[in-house]
């Protein structure tokens, strides 16, 4: 039978979601708290991997057993195993053809940026300090270039392996530039996102909004398909996978 996991982390202490060689991530921590459990080893399935350092408020991920659990004992079971920066927040039966990942329709990533003077020590692990003085709007302008269907080559990382590889196409629904205390949210949705994409617009966008480059700028990036022409990706700790839309 296959269940579906909705999970929230913490990403400040882990190499990311994906197992890695010499790393602690979230996708090992939860595989074997689900061995210990269910006594057998269990894959687990995710909507996408997350960056070392990036959050999530509600990945999705699947996995199969031949054995069927008590599902309330299972998710109790899982928070009680897992550290306190990794929690369960359901676990449900899912039908046979349901995939984390290839079953998802779109994405929504937030990246948040500080813009006090003071940096606050309650947001430092989990949103981007920025000292410069920023035009938000030439901001705002910027992003209308990243709406709609693109090759997102420049924006990528590793660009020549996996998914990129095979299409950097991607559609970028919604790109909003929101205020909150303290600073501004930049909330994206899409049909999916290349490795580091999220990141690499927002680092984009922060150096329209210092004055680095210029808005008209934005195009020729997109045509020259060079990552190594665009700035630097934004760091991971602002960066939250928010939610996974099937």
């Amino acid at each position: 039978m296959k269940y579906k996991l909705v999970i929230a982390y913490d990403g400040t202490a882990y190499s990311g979601w994906q197992i890695q060689n010499n790393a602690v991530s979230i996708q090992s921590l939860l595989e074997e708290a689900l061995a210990t459990i269910l006594r057998s080893p269990t894959p687990v399935v995710a909507s996408g991997r997350t960056d070392a350092g990036v959050h999530a408020r509600a990945q999705v991920a699947h996995f199969t057993s031949e054995v069927a659990p008590d599902l309330k004992r299972l998710h109790l079971s899982l928070n009680g195993i897992l550290p306190d920066d990794i929690r369960i927040l359901s676990v449900e039966e899912a039908s046979p053809d349901f995939h984390a990942r290839y079953s998802a329709v779109s994405k929504e990533y937030h990246y948040h940026l500080h813009l006090e003077k003071t940096t606050n020590p309650f947001k430092r692990l989990y949103a981007y300090h920025d000292y410069s003085p920023l035009d938000l709007e030439k901001m705002k302008e910027a992003a209308r270039y990243f709406i709609g269907t693109h090759d997102f080559t420049t924006f990528a990382n590793e660009a020549s392996k996996g998914s990129a590889a095979k299409n950097p196409v991607r559609t970028i629904t919604r790109l909003d530039i929101c205020h909150e205390p303290g600073g501004i949210r930049l909330e994206f949705e899409g049909d999916g996102f290349l490795y580091k994409m999220v990141r690499n617009i927002t680092g984009t966008l922060l150096d329209v909004a210092r004055g680095k480059i210029a808005v008209e700028s934005i195009p020729q990036l997109f045509e020259a398909k060079d990552r190594s022409l665009a700035p630097p990706a934004a760091p991971s700790r602002g960066l939250f996978l928010v939610k996974v839309n099937y």
